[in-house]
């Protein structure tokens, strides 16, 4: 047996020692094999910033260095021989199941693993046709692709990562490292999405700024929503006070000054483990038009999510807010929360989407020719995710300005009067079939603007909501004057 083979069989059993359990993870490699010691010496001259990186981290404590990550077998998509020994660039999930069995199984099972699968969606259309083009050509693909959605989409939610014949990654898909990259070894994700390596510290894993890589922007700003909340206020105040390099980081426990994103979503409590399925403490998915719950949409991926119901990841999260809150502040949190969603649903959401379908035969065929799919598009992407995400997170200015009232001003004084005006083409056009539309659209508007929730825009609020009103009004003008 050659000494290459007995370092690889000396690892796998120090992985399966180092996954067993907790107690486990202090059992370390004797010393760093000859193959990585190898690497070292040209790597500590030719990336000396990496090779720094990997001599403060754990890896290098434990005696795990460059070969015992990048090892490929000759017959793997992407292995390519350096140096009589054969390499790959991408360190994938399923590599660093090699010691992280249980931590890459809950990564495999949740949504973040899955993100590339937004590929071909509407959102990607936006990017690769509405905003982009084909120009981007690269070996491996001649058909070219959207550069827009390779400095976008894809560096967010991942790429298909694409080997070329001389074993080198197309440009087109590498470098990436989106949470839902789709690997050569058919796995799927990035580890170093959260991880940056070659360090892999924890402390800035916990860091909330390291969510804030894609969290952020106009249809998902939770980092945004957080820095404006109680919390994110708490954080910043207190972030050296947080402990946030230990090994054991249990809220309540090591630290209680303030909850970062992993606080919330992964890490552990006094009577939970650390997850890396951030869905396990979720109760609404809000990146629909109409909020579903978690268990609903891991069922359509087929994720072992499926079979567990919103109230015990409720109930997961309300035991992180128990550290730091009483039961009646949790609980009524969660009242005010699920009134934000039932408003959003009812007065905009669910009618949003009945009047763009009775619309639709009014409509150019094609996705986003028309000013009215940008409009809907914002209403529920944009504006409705933010309100429901600043409700979720305790944000008030995301919930209200950017969110309820973006919603609010965008359907009375966008999307109605883009409807009125299909409407009006439509009752004018020689085609039966379209005045036929158009009569099913105006009894829908109809129908939608006498509904207690729009009676107002018709100037027709019930006489005892106008008294309220009024007195409302002139009790403020009491308090401060005209």
């Amino acid at each position: 047996m050659n000494t290459q083979m007995k370092w690889t069989i000396a690892v796998a059993m120090a992985c399966l020692l180092l996954s067993s359990d907790a107690a486990a993870q202090h059992t370390l490699l004797p010393r760093l094999s000859e193959t990585t010691k190898e690497c070292i010496v040209c790597h500590q001259k030719t990336d000396p910033g990496i090779y720094q990186q990997w001599g403060e981290s754990r890896h290098f404590r434990a005696n795990v260095g460059c070969y015992e990550c990048h090892r490929a077998d000759k017959d793997d998509v992407d292995a390519f021989e350096h140096f009589d020994t054969y390499i790959a660039t991408i360190v994938s999930p399923k590599d660093c199941a090699q010691c992280h069995k249980h931590e890459a199984a809950e990564f495999a099972g949740s949504h973040h693993s899955k993100a590339a699968r937004i590929l071909g969606s509407l959102d990607n259309r936006l990017a690769e046709v509405v905003e982009g083009n084909n120009a981007f050509i690269t070996e491996g693909f001649a058909h070219g692709n959207s550069a827009a959605a390779v400095s976008g989409c894809w560096q967010c939610h991942g790429s298909v990562v694409k080997v070329l014949d001389d074993g080198r990654l197309d440009p087109a898909t590498w470098p990436n490292t989106g949470i839902g990259r789709i690997n050569p070894d058919g796995s799927e994700g990035s580890c170093s999405a959260c991880h940056l390596r070659h360090h892999f510290s924890v402390e800035q894993a916990r860091h909330p700024d390291n969510c804030g890589k894609c969290h952020m922007g106009p249809d998902h700003p939770q980092k945004e929503i957080y820095y404006e909340s109680k919390h994110g206020i708490a954080f910043v105040a207190n972030k050296d006070r947080l402990n946030m390099g230990r090994a054991k980081w249990i809220v309540g426990e090591d630290y209680h000054l303030a909850p970062t994103c992993a606080t919330c979503h992964m890490s552990a409590t006094k009577d939970q483990p650390v997850t890396h399925d951030v869905g396990m403490r979720i109760s609404w998915n809000n990146r629909p038009a109409v909020s579903i719950r978690p268990e609903v949409s891991d069922a359509k991926m087929g994720l072992p999510g499926k079979d567990v119901p919103w109230q015990t990841r409720r109930d997961n999260m309300k035991n992180v807010c128990l550290n730091c809150h009483g039961n009646q502040w949790v609980d009524n949190f969660y009242v005010q929360y699920d009134a934000l969603i039932e408003l959003y649903h009812d007065k905009f959401a669910k009618p949003g989407l009945e009047l763009m379908k009775v619309a639709k035969p009014l409509m150019k065929p094609t996705p986003f020719s028309n000013k009215i799919d940008f409009i809907w598009f914002e209403l529920w992407h944009h504006e409705g995710r933010r309100a429901r995400h600043g409700a979720s997170m305790m944000g008030p200015d995301y919930t209200h300005w950017h969110g309820m009232y973006e919603v609010a001003k965008n359907f009375y004084s966008e999307l109605v009067p883009e409807l009125e005006e299909l409407i009006e083409k439509g009752k004018r056009s020689s085609d039966a079939a379209r005045v036929t539309a158009a009569g099913a659209l105006e009894a829908k508007l109809h129908e939608v603007l006498e509904s207690p929730n729009h009676r107002w825009y018709l100037g027709k609020m019930s006489p005892a909501e106008a008294q309220r009103r009024k007195k409302a009004a002139e009790e403020f003008r009491s308090r401060y004057g005209e």
